[in-house]
């Protein structure tokens, strides 16, 4: 959420923000508003002021001048009721609004439309050549036994599916291994409620644009989590910290479900884009600071650089551009690793800072060295998110037998496997 002040007086810039980010937001009803509840909240202090001091001196009148003190309050009750309606409606349409204002692109963000729009950074690793016919990551985690969709799908529905055996191993492996890096480089590791109010949904700003994506349990007023960032940023929800506290590293795991609304037949098969998934998550909370946040940011992007570079797998850093950065981040990369099946790279992981964008929403302050409260910032990026990640994982190392040669960094985690061979 911006600060309605800078919204006053930067709005060329905020709608601009608007337009480049895809978003429709009546910024001009914003304003209006906003002056409407500045005044009529004024005239209602003052009405109330009035009411209060007759009110407090009409009993020590008489005749007609008590006569007539006693029938202004009354009047002013009638007038308050009235304001205090039309401010209630204003301020419900105000609210409603504000959740919908984007935050403004860093000023390197490259404007566009699509991840077409995106602008590549870096490349790392080789992409290899193979001297068999290749195998996309079904055929050979059917072969494998590591993985039975139809099973799932009979009984829970499309996208999705059961890991078996070493996939389920490998999975495990995985995040291990990034929960342990993560904590080698100083963060929190921490699982977290896969099911939140709706609070903590609005407050990371998940809500109300992607109301449907996320699953509701409507009994209890819940929802279950699209990932752990929601948690960590509401685990401060409504504190104020201390600046030396800051910066706060936490590393979330956890499972994660998403509806993918409005992906019908796209990416149907495989295990691409499924509703329920693992994930590690890097979360940051930091000091009010432009550059810090900056530091911060690649800092993050840098420990996911490292984890693909552990795995030994392709990938490329791109910049994400104005249609493609969201409601909240000011600064997105998207880190895509190469998938052979697909024949291109694909997004794994997603870099962010949004600033004081969800900090505002959720009401999380510090106080710095003067003694002034400032909204904190935070950050995220995806530590690793499984099964995703196992498309490349099965398909890069794959051997022309059907087996899969595990990472030399996962198999400490796999009782020293080496390969995963086909079943009889």
């Amino acid at each position: 959420m911006l600060d309605i002040n800078y919204i006053r007086n930067n709005v060329s810039t905020v709608k601009k923000a608007v337009s480049d980010k895809l978003m429709s937001v009546d910024i001009d009803r914003l304003l209006e508003l906003d002056a409407l509840i500045r005044d009529t909240t004024a005239t209602v202090d003052l009405l109330r002021a009035e009411r209060n001091s007759l009110s407090k001196h009409t009993p020590q009148l008489h005749g007609t001048e008590k006569d007539a003190a006693i029938g202004r309050v009354k009047a002013i009750k009638e007038e308050l009721s009235e304001l205090e309606s039309k401010l209630f409606q204003a301020k419900s349409e105000f609210d409603a609004i504000m959740l919908t204002v984007p935050s403004v692109p860093a000023p390197e963000v490259p404007i566009g439309k699509s991840d077409e729009d995106n602008v590549e950074i870096r490349r790392w690793g080789e992409i290899p050549k193979f001297g068999f016919p290749l195998k996309d990551h079904i055929e050979l985690a059917e072969r494998l036994d590591l993985v039975d969709i139809p099973r799932a799908v009979k009984f829970a529905g499309s996208r999705s599916y059961f890991l078996k055996n070493e996939g389920v191993l490998l999975e495990m492996a995985i995040c291990r291994f990034v929960i342990d890096m993560l904590v080698s480089k100083g963060f929190t590791p921490m699982t977290v409620p896969h099911m939140v109010r709706e609070s903590a949904m609005q407050g990371t700003g998940y809500f109300p644009i992607g109301y449907e994506q996320a699953y509701k349990v409507t009994e209890d007023e819940l929802f279950l989590i699209g990932t752990s960032e929601v948690a960590l940023v509401s685990y401060h929800q409504n504190e104020i910290l201390s600046s030396d506290e800051l910066p706060k590293r936490y590393a979330g795991y956890s499972t994660c479900f998403r509806r993918e609304a409005g992906t019908y037949g796209k990416d149907t098969r495989g295990l691409y884009r499924v509703h329920q998934f693992q994930k590690v998550e890097q979360v940051i909370i930091c000091r009010n600071d432009d550059e810090e946040a900056e530091k911060f940011h690649y800092e993050i992007l840098k420990n996911t650089e490292e984890i693909l570079q552990a795995l030994e797998l392709p990938y490329r850093v791109a910049l994400a551009c104005t249609g493609e950065i969201g409601i909240g981040q000011v600064r997105k990369h998207e880190v895509e690793t190469w998938m052979p099946s697909r024949n291109c790279y694909c997004e794994t992981h997603s870099c962010s800072t949004l600033n004081d964008f969800q900090a505002r929403r959720s009401n999380i302050k510090y106080r710095d060295k003067e003694g002034t409260l400032r909204y904190v910032y935070t950050l995220n990026n995806t530590g690793i998110a499984s099964p995703r990640i196992l498309i490349p994982l099965l398909e890069m190392y794959q051997n022309e037998d059907g087996s899969v040669t595990i990472p030399k960094v996962l198999r400490p985690y796999m009782n020293n496997q080496e390969r995963i061979q086909p079943k009889a």
